[in-house]
């Protein structure tokens, strides 16, 4: 069993690939590439920069993610996205973590990101520190099964925080920004309606109003100037306002 491998969850990440996997290659044991089935060519750059490609339809996030740890003969696993990249610092704090053994040793790191958006690196809003628990031993740790995006891990151990950030490419458009978040509150749509929640006319008002608060105040979106501002209404629109837009055009679920 190796000690420490890298997972990339990818589909149609040819414009990322191998700038990640060169950002992992020289210090962990093995660079995993978990593909969806690209369309592109993907598998063949990410393999050509040195990654093992393991190709695996696509249910959800939290199944890939689990798959991973269920079939990969390793004993700690971190999970990197494709827009991701492991900075020197990071790698070195990561090696030193899991080097530590014995019961109190924790089994997960939480990562902060620095989050690029559009060129801009944003401070507030929620996307600074934006901790991630991506390092992970491999036989204390499970994916929820019902949490498909933005996956909850489980783990029977202690946990820790790592302090060197994961560099995040993470919206290279407004374009992308855009697909990326109607996912998003149609994603969050089918939940409210899996809880039986139907649109009340309140909804429409308060919701965006509180997500725009939040965004603002509470986690300091303010930070970034006119670009926070900005941010918060869109997040406002695409997580307070659309999910009841798409709930109200859906009829409601029979009891």
């Amino acid at each position: 069993m190796i000690h420490l491998a890298a997972v990339i969850l990818t589909y149609n990440e040819a414009h990322n690939i191998v700038d990640c996997v060169a950002s992992l290659r020289n210090w962990v044991d093995a660079v995993i590439v978990w593909d969806s089935g690209s369309n592109d060519d993907t598998a063949v750059r990410a393999a050509a920069a040195g990654a093992l490609v393991v190709q695996r339809p696509f249910d959800n996030y939290a199944a890939q993610r689990q798959a991973a740890l269920d079939t990969i003969a390793a004993e700690w696993i971190f999970f990197v996205d494709a827009d991701e990249r492991a900075t020197p610092a990071l790698t070195t704090e990561i090696r030193h973590a899991i080097a530590h053994e014995g019961e109190a040793a924790p089994v997960g790191y939480w990562i902060p990101r620095r989050n690029f958006i559009v060129g801009h690196e944003m401070r507030g809003g929620g996307f600074s520190p934006d901790y991630q628990l991506r390092l992970l031993r491999r036989g204390a740790a499970h994916y929820v099964a019902d949490r498909q995006v933005h996956e909850i891990v489980e783990l029977t151990g202690a946990e820790a925080f790592l302090t060197n950030p994961l560099i995040h490419y993470n919206y290279l458009s407004w374009a992308q920004f855009h697909h990326k978040q109607r996912f998003y509150a149609a994603y969050e749509a089918r939940i409210l309606a899996g809880r039986g929640i139907r649109p009340k006319p309140h909804n429409f008002i308060l919701q965006p109003l509180r997500e725009f608060r939040r965004r603002l105040i509470t986690l300091a979106g303010w930070r970034d100037g006119w670009r926070g501002v900005w941010m918060a209404l869109l997040l406002a629109w695409y997580y307070g306002f659309m999910p009841y837009v798409i709930l109200l055009r859906q009829p409601p679920q029979e009891e």
